[in-house]
């Protein structure tokens, strides 16, 4: 029973009642496993591999669409703390030996001289310890340049978002990814007036932050790629944050009998592109970025990209034009049915049995919503979330990109399709959200709430169940148009560790 203080945090977070009860029904009966169908490969047609021949068509489709009068935004979420990027140089603070002992730590101190943060941190090390980097490491005193770097009192690294960290150094100076994604932008997402929107979702405690860097730097870019940059910020709404749960499914509260709440994670910023003016969105996250010597192929293939997307989308809106126009022949409406099979890879058994109205309003139903292109890469070494032909809840069969959590992996059959799986994804989306007559999708209407997965944590010593929203390019996009496009490894650079900053690809 929700008590009359629960009520009141449910109100000031616009959250109802009746989506808590949901949430909890979540908890008692879990998440079903999707159905399916195969492993999307280059092989089966799953995932498309552009021809040379294609290249200068698609590259050309983007740029007529840029010079028209479309809105194109670069969405990035960079909300997340860099915490986890650190937890090495955290466990080394924390060990009960002084000099570096692991292959990680090792690494660490022996290239400290590499890293695009170094002059700041020796900076950090000056003023606390009246020692520079040298200095410290010559008496051995590597915990106190680790310190500096991840404490509040030095470069306060191991709290502060990704973003905001330097990552690449260049002859003139440093970047953080933030930067990087601002030349991103230029480079590819520029409008007919040399304008380029950038959207970075932040949390709240880091927004002041960005606004600080962007009004610092902002200027710099504009001047050296002759664009106009729009920036704007979103954070996390508390209306997806998810009711947390005890281990009889009941709402769990913590000491002071609160409920507790959690965020949704990042299938929650399905509300955030939702709030979204534009027409075209490109999605990457924050940390997979690159100096400039190598963006060339990342210009290229989200170039490749955006104009399969806009290919594809001018194709879906002329034959909703034909649909609504009520003149058409059996021949063109078999035309309409090839684009949804082999073009947009939505496949329905039972389509021949349909009569022309029936078939009609299907074929409406499945080109009229939002479109996706995502790049996929090849896997290398252990297969992580990637693209599958899956059964959707109307028993019709479409790409998906898919979790191990949503898959059964006891199944034995399941188990190989995901094992076999070619590609994975690295998050490079290129969406179009708005419909043929200009509106915007309402993309809430598109998320299978029944994709969501369940975690175990635990909060002062009590276990708890956390509830994790569809994902953003999981069950939050599952009812999208989606086409899945080959795109090589060098487009792909996460920077999961500190010292993935040391790879070739960040020096």
């Amino acid at each position: 029973m929700l008590t009359h203080e629960d009520k009141e945090l449910l109100a000031k977070k616009g959250i109802s009642e009746e989506k808590i009860a949901e949430q909890l029904a979540c908890f008692e009966k879990g998440f079903p496993y999707l159905k399916l169908s195969a492993a999307a490969s280059v092989e089966n047609g799953g995932i498309m591999k552009a021809e040379d021949k294609d290249f200068e068509w698609y590259l050309a489709a983007w740029d007529a669409y840029k010079d028209g009068d479309k809105k194109i935004v670069k969405f990035v979420p960079a909300s997340g703390a860099a915490s986890r990027m650190f937890k090495n140089m955290f466990e080394f603070l924390g060990a009960d030996y002084d000099k570096p002992t692991t292959d990680f730590e090792k690494k660490f101190f022996d290239h400290i001289h590499d890293f695009a943060f170094y002059n700041d941190l020796n900076a950090a090390c000056m003023d606390n310890t009246g020692k520079n980097i040298d200095a410290l490491l010559s008496e051995q005193n590597y915990k106190a340049i680790v310190s500096n770097l991840l404490e509040a009192a030095g470069l306060n690294y191991g709290a502060l978002p990704k973003g905001l960290l330097k990552f690449h150094r260049y002859a003139d100076g440093v970047r953080t990814p933030l930067e990087e994604h601002l030349v991103e932008g230029a480079l590819y997402a520029a409008g007919k007036n040399g304008e380029v929107n950038v959207h970075f979702t932040v949390s709240t405690e880091h927004r002041a932050l960005f606004e600080k860097l962007v009004a610092a730097k902002v200027g710099e870019y504009e001047a050296k790629y002759g664009t106009k940059f729009h920036i704007s910020f979103s954070e996390q709404k508390p209306s997806t944050d998810t009711v947390a749960a005890d281990m009889d499914n009941k709402p769990f509260r913590d000491k002071d009998g609160k409920l507790l709440f959690r965020p949704g994670g990042h299938g929650a910023l399905i509300e955030n592109l939702n709030d979204l003016d534009a027409d075209i969105v490109f999605i990457k996250n924050i940390d997979n970025v690159v100096p400039d010597r190598l963006k060339a192929d990342t210009v290229t293939y989200k170039k490749l990209l955006a104009g399969v997307l806009v290919t594809l989308q001018k194709q879906a809106f002329e034959y909703l034009e034909l649909l609504d126009s009520g003149h058409y022949s059996h021949e063109q409406l078999e035309t309409i049915i090839r684009f949804v099979q082999q073009q947009l890879r939505c496949r329905r058994t039972d389509l021949k049995e349909l009569e022309d109205a029936d078939l009609v309003i299907y074929l409406r139903k499945k080109l009229n919503r939002p479109m996706r292109v995502c790049g996929m890469v090849k896997n290398v070494g252990e297969p992580g979330g990637g693209p599958f032909l899956a059964y959707n809840p109307d028993g019709t069969i479409s790409l998906q990109i898919l979790e191990s959590s949503q898959i059964d992996m006891k199944d034995p059959e399941k188990k190989a399709m995901f094992e076999k799986g070619t590609h994975f994804n690295p998050v490079d989306l290129v969406c179009a959200i708005r419909d043929y007559k200009g509106n915007k999708f309402n993309l809430l209407e598109h998320v299978d709430k029944a994709t969501g997965f369940i975690s175990y944590k635990s909060k002062n010593g009590k276990d708890l169940k956390a509830l994790e929203l569809p994902g953003l390019w999981n069950g939050s996009m599952s009812d999208w148009n989606t086409v899945f496009v080959e795109v090589p490894l060098s487009t792909f650079n996460p920077v999961k560790t500190v010292n993935d900053l040391l790879r070739e690809q960040h020096q």
